[in-house]
């Protein structure tokens, strides 16, 4: 049925949780995967004369080395089912709109992806890059919830 299936991460353990899952689904559909992470993007308003030259530099060095253990866990999760698997991250502000855009690029047939459960007022103010995700994709979106105690 799903072929290829794209799994967003934030690197955070609920989507540790879900590399795992995503892995087992895509063995039993046959399926391979495509790991996903949007690495947020340095926005300054103009150059300080007090901070460093290389903030940038450091910023994207230390972005990147996190995109990199994320996705690194999609593809052992991925190694342990005997499932291929290919990374993918990008620079965004907006990562729904980026996971959007890999998964149509990609020609991925499923979005498997966590949800924090976030609620009232937390998800008011931080928002639900699931959610959005949900609202605007045109190809099946799988929304693992994760082990809640």
């Amino acid at each position: 049925m799903f072929q290829h299936l794209l799994v967003p991460t934030d690197g955070s353990s609920l989507s540790r949780q879900t590399a795992t899952e995503a892995a087992r689904f895509a063995k039993a559909a046959g399926a391979k995967i495509t790991g996903f992470h949007a690495l947020p993007e340095l926005r300054l308003m103009g150059q300080h004369p007090g901070l460093p030259t290389d903030t940038r530099a450091d910023f994207e060095r230390q972005a990147r080395a996190e995109a990199d253990r994320a996705l690194d866990t999609i593809q052992e999760a991925a190694r342990a089912e005997g499932v291929a698997c290919d990374t993918v991250m990008v620079a965004s502000d907006r990562p729904y709109e980026a996971i959007l855009r890999a998964a149509r690029d990609r020609d991925c047939d499923l979005i498997f992806m966590a949800s924090h459960g976030r609620r009232g007022i937390e998800a008011m103010i931080i928002g639900s890059e699931t959610q959005k995700v949900l609202t605007h994709s045109k190809v099946p979106v799988l929304v693992w919830r994760g082990n809640r105690g």
